[in-house]
This record gives structure tokens, sequence and C-alpha cells, in this order.
């Protein structure tokens, strides 16, 4: 069974995630932070990490942005989820190394899309 990793700091959205993705098959973990995610990381084998802008602390830009320049983590696929919705958000995302951007509220159907993308 493949692993996915939330880092949101919003219950709600947070839940919500978790429901599709065991929905969809996945076992799943979460952070509230980078901080805690880089532990959760660290711990061993992820599928996919999904990852909100705002965060306490780093930001979720700033974290995508150091896990796909580590050696260890560059290779796990990265979604970001967030209110941010505008064209220069979704580019500075991929720039970064985000291989997905989903704007909240976020879409079942596209979030199982993104998921058979990434992990198949």
């Amino acid at each position: 069974m493949k692993t996915a990793l939330i880092v949101e700091d919003s219950v709600t959205d947070r839940n919500l995630l978790t429901m599709y993705l065991q929905k969809a098959g996945m076992t799943v973990k979460t952070a509230k932070s980078s901080e805690e995610a880089l532990q959760i990381i660290e711990q061993g084998s992820l599928d996919l990490v999904f990852l909100d802008v705002v965060l306490p602390g780093q930001s979720g830009f700033e974290f995508c942005r150091d896990l796909k320049t580590n050696e260890h983590t560059r290779n796990i696929p990265i979604v970001i989820c967030s209110t941010k919705d505008t064209e220069a958000d979704k580019l500075w995302g991929s720039m970064l190394g985000a291989n997905a951007y989903l704007t909240k509220p976020v879409d079942q159907q596209q979030l199982t899309k993104a998921v058979e993308q990434l992990i198949s």
C-alpha cells in the first residue's frame, strides 16, 4: 500500500484530504508544519507529499524547494494544495519542484487523478 504525507495546519482540510486519500487506497500520515513533516520524512518511505503553502514557520513553497534539492527526498512527488490559485502561484510551485498543484477546496476527482498520475 502506498503512503502519503499531508502537511496541513487546518484540521478541516487535513481531515478532508485524509478521507480522500484513504478512499483512493492510501495509508496517510499527517503533519501540521514543515518541521513536523521533516521528522516523519526522515523515518522512512513515503510515496507522495501533499503540501499546503501557508504553514506556521517555513512556508510550503520553501519546504518544497528544500525537499526537491535534497538528494534523499528529491524523488518524492509533491502536490501543493493551496487557496493561492493565481497562475503566478502555480508557476512558482512548479519552478520549486512541485509535481502537481491543486486549489482548495480540493476536488476528490482531481486529487485521485493526480495521485494516479504520480504513483503509477
